[in-house]
């Protein structure tokens, strides 16, 4: 860190020297539209000096020698573009340049529309970036049926997501799971409303309120490290460089529950006070009444080898789900050298759930003299899930998640040798579930027919109806949740000229970075027991049926009666006089955690052109994580013993090195040899330590856990169309040491208790054996696999095919873990990495002209390993996913055009199986969505 700041300090001074040597030449790029053009290559002769546009369009020339030049811009899809200027010691040329869109290029006819603008955007930046990167721009992502940001990514090569309520949340980058990938906005490392991990819930953006999706597969230094998968940048939009009005207003249906859909959003930019001061508006609400049908099982393998379901759930989901997002974008250029920029962004996204679940539990089999099992006998429950009647919560359990993003940054040019930018940002997320209420009647007693049916649509069969009278009240219970998770981040950094080759292109760059993050879940819990005997059984409260009729895996699964929504909300379990209530530890104790990070950084970069098609980036970043947890010491789950705190501190030494090869104008390779880390979940490193003493068990976090660090390796080969297309392929390997998994001991000793948790009290009898569950550093990991894709319009084919385009891409991806051990404390072989999923396939056919486009989409992910069990049998797999959708829209008006849009044509479902393929852990439907709408936009 030291040998940065003093490097830092002796560039600053060389500038200072050799201030009035050279002079700066700035500017902004962008089209007819007054839109700008990231990626745009921009080379000034004599001489070899280049630059690229940024995310806005915006460039700068630094240490450019006194005299007269020609400045060439070229960009794919645009005519090239050339002008003079005269470089003046000491002083900054400012040039605003506009493209214009090309209609013949060699011998491929080109034909700029809304169709190739996006497409044209995002592969210049994607060429042009040094490191391994896809871009997609606001434009193609207007042109996929994607309503969240999470939808939108997963057409990406080597991108899968997993499902929340039928919309993607959780983030897959090359087979790898989502605490493995960071996801930034601007920059900034957003933070997680859930409680218990990092992860980003990509369903609270919607896709509108982005300008730019960046997709960076390999690291440089400048970057954040903990991203071994990759990290995932939301570009906001910037100000245009005129007035910009859009505004997009349409209705849906959603098939599962026969409810409306609704959406709109605007967006509003201008450039005023002489063009100096710049700002755009953006707005979005989304709001659908939906749901899914819900089948689930746990199954047990007995002494015998008979196979069997333990548990099994019925549940039927009403889902109302509403997104709102907001933001704002404002720079101000002072002069050709100084300019600031503010960025706000504001998220809420309101959950509205009601479950009924129908619960076969503490299923015991029923066995003849040759042990093969005859029959079941067991409980049935019948659970309501809900909220307070009236208000915000409506009857329904109501998750706020909130997510917000403010940032200040500074770009200044200091003489003109040195560039210097900085930023104070500040992001908090939050998620709160007031007053979220179950109600559950149930019965002992029952017995199972031994048949149930299939083991991928499993049903555990009552051999004799029960009456509403037979389920007796079990359980009322409220309870509060609130986790809040805060990040404020400050950075520097400086950028000189600096070669070791002579007439090639050299630069520094050096900085440093603070991150000051808190994380705290408060929850708590309370259950309440009724002072009459009213509401003893199940006939005696208002009641709901929900019948099998349409229900989505089979008509066969029923879930049955329930007590109402309305009468759990209407319950008024505060009064004394009717209910008596009791906290209960034991439900929030373990899962209260507060915890602090600070995460400082710096690093060094080393940007060399070795030739005219040869250049390389070699740098070193060093990042130190200190945290301080506290933790609740929990005796028997209900008694607090009292609270454990923990610090721990660890420094990263992350070096890297990339290379761009470019034997051809448009055939670039890309070679990457990058470092990165993954830090560990939140709750797993709390810690607690939760003794169950009626099940011999102890739950505890690991505040030992080590960030896993893995070193990366790229090749990548990508060639670029001229009539804005792309065909790429590449290979990646990754060695991933100190990897995190799910660890169950069961032969937990007091002597080995004493030994894992010093000077704390011990609960383990000395001659028995405990089960302890903790997060575990496991050995290493392998990952490697390859990718290939390809985007084409196939303007060069005849008459009516002119108008067609494809996109498709596919991974591999193929994992191996070591150092994992079962619940005996034996080493488990064959292990794949989890989340890893092994072959992920998009494919998209359109056809455009000039006022019609349509567009159907075909997304793929192979079965993965989702979570670790205590042995084969036990672990959990996410099933394959295949989604098809479609979109249409029809230009009325030059600025006006409708758009239809259908979701999920296949029902795909949500599917989880244990062990193997046909034994179905889940399987949850959602059905298709629809959506017609109104799109306007006017740039003048």
């Amino acid at each position: 860190m030291k040998k940065i700041l003093l490097l830092a300090i002796l560039m600053t001074v060389m500038s200072i020297v050799s201030y009035a040597q050279s002079g700066l030449l700035t500017g902004q790029v962008a089209d007819g539209q007054k839109l700008s053009l990231p990626g745009a290559v921009l080379k000034l002769s004599p001489g070899n000096i280049h630059t690229i546009t940024d995310a806005y369009g915006k460039f700068q020339f630094l240490n450019v020698p006194t005299g007269d030049y020609e400045l060439v811009v070229t960009y794919i899809g645009y005519n090239a573009y050339s002008t003079t200027v005269k470089i003046t010691a000491g002083k900054a040329l400012g040039v605003n340049i506009t493209m214009n869109e090309a209609a013949v290029q060699g011998k491929e006819v080109v034909i700029m529309g809304d169709r190739l603008r996006g497409q044209a955007k995002a592969l210049n930046v994607q060429k042009n970036n040094p490191n391994i990167t896809n871009i997609v721009s606001a434009d193609q992502v207007g042109r996929f049926p994607d309503a969240n940001i999470g939808d939108a990514v997963k057409r990406i090569p080597g991108i899968t997501m997993q499902n929340d309520q039928g919309e993607a949340r959780n983030i897959i980058i090359r087979g790898l799971a989502p605490e493995l990938n960071s996801v930034t906005l601007n920059g900034d490392r957003i933070p997680s409303a859930e409680g218990d991990n990092r992860r980003v819930q990509m369903d609270l953006i919607p896709s509108d309120m982005i300008q730019t999706i960046e997709v960076n597969k390999t690291l440089t230094p400048d970057m954040d490290a903990d991203a071994i998968g990759g990290s995932v940048n939301l570009v906001t939009r910037a100000a245009p460089n005129g007035e910009r009005i859009s505004a997009t207003l349409s209705g849906g249906y959603s098939a599962i529950r026969e409810k409306p859909i609704y959406n709109t959003s605007f967006i509003y930019g201008n450039r005023f006070l002489d063009q100096k001061l710049g700002i755009v508006l953006s707005g979005s609400l989304n709001s659908n009444n939906y749901g899914s049908d819900n089948v689930e099982a746990v199954w047990k393998r007995d002494d015998f080898g008979n196979t069997y379901v333990e548990e099994q759930d019925i549940r039927k989901y009403d889902v109302q789900r509403i997104r709102r997002s907001a933001a704002a974008a404002i720079d101000y250029k002072f002069n050709e050298k100084n300019r600031i920029n503010f960025n706000a962004m504001y998220n809420w996204r309101d959950d509205r759930e009601n479950r009924y679940r129908l619960s076969y539990k503490d299923i015991e089999p029923l066995y003849d003299a040759s042990n093969n099992i005859t029959g079941f006998e067991g409980a049935v429950d019948r659970e309501t899930k809900g909220g307070i009647n009236g208000g915000r919560v409506k009857s329904a359990r109501l998750e706020e998640q909130k997510v917000q993003n403010y940032s200040l940054r500074g770009d200044h040019l200091i003489g003109s040798k040195l560039d210097l930018d900085w930023a104070v940002s500040y992001s908090t997320a939050s998620e709160y579930r007031p007053n979220e209420r179950y109600i559950n009647y149930e019965t002992e007693g029952v017995t199972f027919s031994n048949n149930f049916d299939s083991p991928q649509f499993p049903l555990l069969k009552p051999t004799s109806a029960l009456a509403l009278s037979d389920y007796q009240l079990g359980t009322i219970s409220e309870n509060t949740d609130k986790t809040k998770e805060d990040e404020l981040g400050i950075k520097l950094n400086f950028r000189v000229p600096f070669s070791l080759i002579k007439d090639q292109k050299g630069r520094i760059r050096f900085g440093g970075r603070l991150r000051l993050k808190t994380k705290d879940r408060n929850n708590s819990y309370s259950e309440y027991s009724p002072v009459g005997n009213d509401m003893d059984n199940l006939s005696q409260t208002v009641q709901q049926y929900w019948g099998g009729e349409k229900w989505n895996p089979d008509s066969k699964y029923v879930p049955g009666t329930f007590a109402s929504k309305r009468y759990l909300g209407g319950l008024a379990l505060n009064n004394s006089a009717l209910f008596d209530k009791e906290d209960v530890p034991g439900e929030y104790l373990a899962v209260n955690y507060h915890a602090k990070e600070t995460i400082t950084a710096g690093y060094l970069r080393f940007d060399q052109d070795l030739s005219s098609k040869l250049s390389m980036i070699a740098g070193l970043r060093l990042e130190n994580t200190s945290i301080n947890y506290e933790g609740n010491l929990i005796q028997n789950e209900e008694s607090l013993e009292g609270t454990r705190t923990v610090k721990n501190s660890y420094l990263n030494v992350l070096p890297g090195v990339t290379f761009k090869y470019t034997p051809l104008e448009n055939f670039i390779v890309r070679a990457a040899a990058t470092t990165g880390i993954a830090r560990p979940n939140y709750y797993a490193l709390s810690p607690y330590v939760n003794t169950i003493l009626d099940d011999n068990a102890i739950d505890a976090g690991n505040a030992d856990l080590k960030a896993s660090y893995a070193w990366n390796y790229d090749l990548m080969g990508e060639y670029y169309f001229k009539s804005v297309g792309l065909i790429s392929g590449g290979v990646f390997y990754k060695k991933i040491n100190d990897f995190i998994y799910q660890f169950r001991d069961e032969n937990l000793t007091t002597e080995s208790f004493a030994s894992q948790f010093p000077g704390l009290p011990n609960p383990v009898p000395a001659g028995e054996n405990w089960t302890l569950t903790q997060a575990r550093n496991g050995e290493s990991v392998s990952v490697y696999g390859f990718e290939v894709a390809l985007q084409r319009q196939l303007d060069f084919l005849p008459g009516f095919l002119k108008g067609f385009g494809v996109y498709t891409n596919y991974t591999y991806t193929k994992s191996k873990a070591d150092g994992i051990y079962n619940e005996d404390g034996e080493r488990r072989t064959g292990i794949t990495l989890p989340g890893t999923a092994p072959h992920m396939f998009n494919a998209s056919l359109s056809w455009e002209n000039k006022k019609f486009s349509a567009r159907l989409s075909l997304n793929y992910a192979a079965s993965y390993l989702d979570e670790l069990g205590g042995n084969n049998f036990e672990d959990r797999y996410y099933d394959k996913q295949t989604f098809l959708d479609a979109n249409a829209s029809y230009t009325l008006l030059k600025s006006l055009r409708i758009f239809a849009e259908v979701n999920n044509i296949t029902n795909q479902p949500l599917r989880y199986y244990q062990g193997t393929p046909s034994q179905t852990m889940q399987m949850e439907y959602y059905t298709t969505r629809f959506n017609l709408g109104l799109k306007f936009d006017l740039t003048r």
